[in-house]
């Protein structure tokens, strides 16, 4: 299982589309996560019809996308569970406040995912994948475009933080 972990593309406002490179990595990987912060619905909807989606509303995203999307997801994939949250506040504590937000929902994750900083970060910590894809159409806070790769083989997971060139 391979998936494309992205957050923050904040369309049209930061970028007219997604880069190319997105795309290609959509067309070769079974599913699509998104942490939030698409803006508007428009992206989400044509997201959805590339590959099988679960994405949450971060912040920035217009009503509509409210009222489709949850503020988390607590879902799984191939036996491993997963949580998913924008996050909020400043980038400081972000992860503190993800982690914390989703202990309302279970206490038992092996990988959380969220985004709303623009940075890019990944760490397995205290048997967890915690992954923040950072933007992969915006360089604010982040200094670098990106996403995520994530890839379920032989019952372990591997995640890379990829750039976008």
């Amino acid at each position: 299982m391979r998936i494309i972990i992205l957050s923050d593309t904040h369309i049209p406002f930061r970028a007219k589309s997604l880069p190319k490179i997105i795309y290609e990595e959509i067309e070769n990987s079974d599913m699509i996560i998104h942490a939030g912060d698409f803006v508007i619905a428009d992206v989400y909807n044509e997201l959805k019809t590339l590959k099988p989606i679960v994405a949450v509303y971060g912040n920035m995203d217009e009503v509509k996308l409210l009222d489709i999307l949850k503020e988390v997801e607590v879902f799984e994939i191939e036996r491993f569970k997963f949580g998913l949250f924008h996050g909020l506040g400043p980038p400081v504590g972000l992860k503190e406040r993800v982690i914390q937000k989703l202990k309302n929902y279970s206490e038992n994750f092996d990988v959380i995912i969220f985004g709303h900083s623009h940075i890019a970060y990944y760490k397995y910590e205290n048997g967890i994948h915690v992954v923040n894809p950072g933007s992969p159409t915006d360089t604010f806070l982040g200094h670098k475009r990106t996403y995520a790769i994530l890839e379920i083989k032989n019952n372990t997971i591997k995640v890379e933080i990829k750039e976008v060139v």
